[in-house]
């Protein structure tokens, strides 16, 4: 599902926000969208840039990717474990919609890039998808927010180790790189997908739901056809200061030495539609904890019957988790908690719970800790473990690996005849228009 197409399904199903007045990028549109935060939004008119549109909260809520991947929200794990599992090679047309249109002068400030918070370091792509090719593994896209420069040029945030900045190391001279921004949903879950090196994320794109590519026209890269705008250049060494900047956890990101990328060619459609990604906003969230789910499921699979992970919001979508296990055996909650941190190394704590328990109500997974879990038996703790940087608490050693203590608890029922005396009393159902009741919605 293209941008235009989710634009079209949200006003259709009465989930679109439109706002019809003048919105400036600068500031004023961040202050929206956290006051809509959950919510799809389309911008009609920006201020200071005629001719474009605005869109952001694309996917804001799990119902977005199930209707772009033809599934119902439980599935979206096995969907997204499955496509990672078997991608599939896309098709490369010989023109798409994302070049209609190519600038005549490259002039990144035309650009609609939001300025998001006061402390900013400045104006921010933040739903960017770079493609580069690895010497070595191949083509690979992610997600790296972008931080503008001037005219021709952004800092990136890359993460040491990572599949952009590992590729440029590989070579002293610039790296080829395409910067694709308002993707297709299935592009965007892809490319927040950590798949094993060398596995093509667009692949895996494809194997969710259908994405064709273009070739870029200045270097020799593959991108969304169904893209709004597409910038193409070169990742360089040369580094400068990027940030300060707001982080998934709600918490302002420090300043970094980062790689320089400069845009020699931009491409667009007609009509443009730039996305624009709240920092810490629930967009933001669920593109980095959703594709991280099927990660944990494949390894929780690995030693018991796992039926669902939810990685939660609560916990910034990227340290807390609920894992479902259908429970054959008594070391199958401990086994699954040991198994959640191996499919997500950042994840600082988990809750393991039946199949009668739904993982995504919190109050449900509350219930089953209050009744089901005792420390002294069913607590797995661990100390000085390996980290993410977006924990504030953890141990933060510059060059290094951040490190944290971990929990995970086991909520999960015995077995046999003593699970009798953990199970929720049911009442029989009625029907309330009977009763002249109608139920509040």
């Amino acid at each position: 599902m293209d941008v235009r197409s989710f634009i079209a399904w949200t006003r259709e199903t009465g989930g679109l926000v439109e706002i019809e007045r003048a919105v400036d990028p600068h500031l004023e549109l961040a202050r929206v969208l956290y006051a809509l935060d959950g919510q799809p939004v389309l911008f009609r008119t920006l201020t200071g840039f005629p001719g474009w549109q605005a869109v952001s909260g694309v996917c804001a809520q799990r119902q977005h990717f199930a209707a772009a991947l033809g599934c119902e929200v439980p599935d979206l794990v096995h969907r997204m474990a499955g496509a990672l599992a078997c991608p599939a090679s896309p098709p490369v047309l010989d023109s798409g919609p994302c070049q209609e249109l190519v600038e005549e002068h490259v002039d990144l400030t035309r650009l609609p890039i939001p300025h998001y918070h006061p402390d900013d370091g400045g104006r921010y792509v933040t739903a960017g998808v770079v493609v580069i090719k690895d010497a070595d593994f191949g083509r690979n896209i992610s997600f790296h927010r972008l931080m503008l420069l001037d005219e021709r040029r952004f800092a990136a945030r890359l993460i040491k180790g990572r599949g952009t900045h590992t590729a440029i190391g590989k070579g002293t001279g610039d790296l080829p790189i395409a910067i694709a921004i308002g993707c297709p949903i299935q592009v965007l879950s892809a490319a927040a997908m950590s798949p094993p090196k060398g596995v093509d994320e667009l692949s895996i794109a494809h194997a969710l739901a259908p994405t064709p590519l273009v070739r870029c026209q200045t270097v020799d890269l593959e991108v969304p056809a169904e893209a709004e705008l597409i910038l193409e250049g070169h990742a360089t060494h040369t580094l400068t200061d990027e940030g300060p900047f707001p982080d998934l956890t709600d918490t302002m990101d420090i300043v970094r030495h980062q790689p320089v990328i400069k845009i020699d060619r931009i491409t667009r459609r007609r009509d443009p539609i730039f996305h624009a990604l709240l920092p810490g906003g629930m967009e933001h969230k669920n593109l980095m904890g959703m594709p991280r789910e099927p990660t944990i499921f494949a390894a929780v699979n690995e030693v018991c019957h796992c039926t669902g992970v939810y990685i939660t919001p609560g916990g910034a979508s990227w340290l807390h988790a609920v894992v479902q296990i259908e429970k054959q055996h008594e070391e199958d909650g401990r086994r699954a908690i040991w198994a959640a941190f191996r499919g997500h190394t950042s994840l600082k704590h988990v809750v393991v719970v039946d199949t009668d328990v739904d993982l995504y109500d919190s109050a449900d997974v509350e219930w089953a800790i209050a009744t089901r879990f005792q420390a002294d038996r069913n607590l797995v703790s661990l100390t000085d473990q390996p980290s993410s940087s977006l924990d504030p608490s953890a141990t933060q050693t510059p060059g290094q690996k951040a490190r944290t203590a971990k929990m995970g608890l086991d909520a999960t029922a015995p077995l046999g005849e003593a699970r009798r005396g953990y199970e929720r009393v049911r009442y029989g159902t009625v029907d309330l228009a009977q009763y002249g009741v109608k139920r509040k919605v």
